[in-house]
């Protein structure tokens, strides 16, 4: 770690990483009480105090409801916020929770209730504090979870969640600058014992950073990966936007039965590269699908059986006959005619008979 990651973020330094975000109306500021969204906090307001006419702030606190501490931490947030000459709101997650997946459950929910805070405020943003740290513990999160370049690439700056955009301005910042921000202002944060609970996964895998470190696999590595994997993403994402314009020009298109569809000559599309095919089934099968998102390693196994089939008797695949009808995350993907229809897939029957749906 550079003295650098260890000195505090100066004035200067913090317009810098609001400086895009001065002609928004309003920002909500996620602030949890722990020492990043407390540094978020602190030096957006600082930065705000340095404007003639800088964005309304909220600083916006969820209260997941998941431990006993969690209000007085609300409290105490409110209490700086107030300092600070800041709006304070407090979101509480109610309702039952579930036995299983709670850590996406919350962050779905809190995500929610966020974009309603924001929405409520007349706020273009919501920002969070998410670090260089937890850039490098996403990464290998998905890593493990054998995620593709996409997944790989992990956080992005600016991303759009609920409505509302989704800002995350210390993305490039180690947590140790924060507390070295928050320690210099003398001013105190909250610790959460949940982010050391080594029965979630990220907590588990942030335990074996130092040791990642010292083989030279530190957080600042790991975050650089996932820049270049994003700027390979970026560049997949364009090749795919022009291979959909090539098959589209292609397209006789397919109105049948009045259904929304896409279809692809699938000699075309045999043509292209594996993993802008891949992109383009990815992009239907959302579009189109009503239980998606799907998941890469199924349309993997898609995209396999379809070049198969492909490949094979071509006399057979002009006839017209289906060679594969699969449906997928709540789409209908066949092969019939030389050509690949996606669709979206008639609805589930329910146990009694009856259609399921609404």
């Amino acid at each position: 770690m550079s003295d650098d990651d260890n000195s505090p973020i100066s004035a200067r330094a913090a317009k810098l990483l609001f400086a895009d975000l001065k002609n928004a109306p309003a920002l909500v500021l996620a602030v949890s009480g722990g020492p990043d969204s407390v540094a978020l906090m602190w030096l957006a307001a600082r930065w705000q105090r340095s404007l003639a006419h800088g964005p309304r702030l909220v600083a916006v606190t969820v209260d997941h409801g998941l431990r006993p501490e969690a209000a007085r931490e609300a409290r105490d947030v409110k209490r700086l916020a107030t300092v600070l000459e800041l709006t304070h709101r407090t979101m509480r997650w109610t309702g039952p929770k579930p036995k299983t997946g709670l850590p996406a459950a919350a962050r779905q929910a809190r995500y929610r209730l966020l974009a309603r805070a924001a929405r409520s405020a007349g706020a273009t943003h919501v920002l969070t504090a998410h670090t260089r740290d937890d850039q490098a513990e996403t990464l290998l999160m998905r890593l493990l979870r054998g995620s593709g370049i996409a997944g790989l690439s992990a956080m992005a700056r600016i991303t759009e969640r609920e409505g509302i955009m989704l800002a995350r301005p210390l993305l490039d910042i180690p947590k140790s600058q924060l507390v070295a921000t928050l320690k210099r202002a003398k001013i105190g944060f909250a610790d959460d014992p949940s982010n050391r609970d080594t029965a979630f996964t990220r907590p588990r895998l942030r335990a074996l950073l130092p040791q990642l470190a010292a083989e030279g696999g530190d957080a600042r590595g790991l975050a650089r990966l996932a820049a270049r994997l994003a700027r390979a993403n970026a560049a997949v994402e364009v090749l795919t936007d022009g291979a959909e314009r090539f098959l589209r020009l292609r397209d006789r298109g397919d109105a049948s039965h009045g259904l929304p569809a896409r279809s692809f000559e699938a000699s075309a599309f045999a043509s292209l590269p594996e993993e802008v095919r891949l992109r383009l089934l990815l992009r239907a099968i959302n579009a189109l699908g009503h239980e998606g998102p799907a998941e890469l390693g199924k349309v993997e196994t898609l995209m396999a059986m379809l070049d198969q089939a492909i490949a094979g008797d071509g006399r057979t695949l002009a006839k017209g006959r289906p060679l594969l009808k699969q449906t997928l995350a709540g789409a209908l993907i066949s092969l019939a005619g030389g050509r690949i229809h996606i669709a979206p897939a008639p609805a589930r029957r329910a146990r009694n008979g009856s259609r399921g749906g609404s």
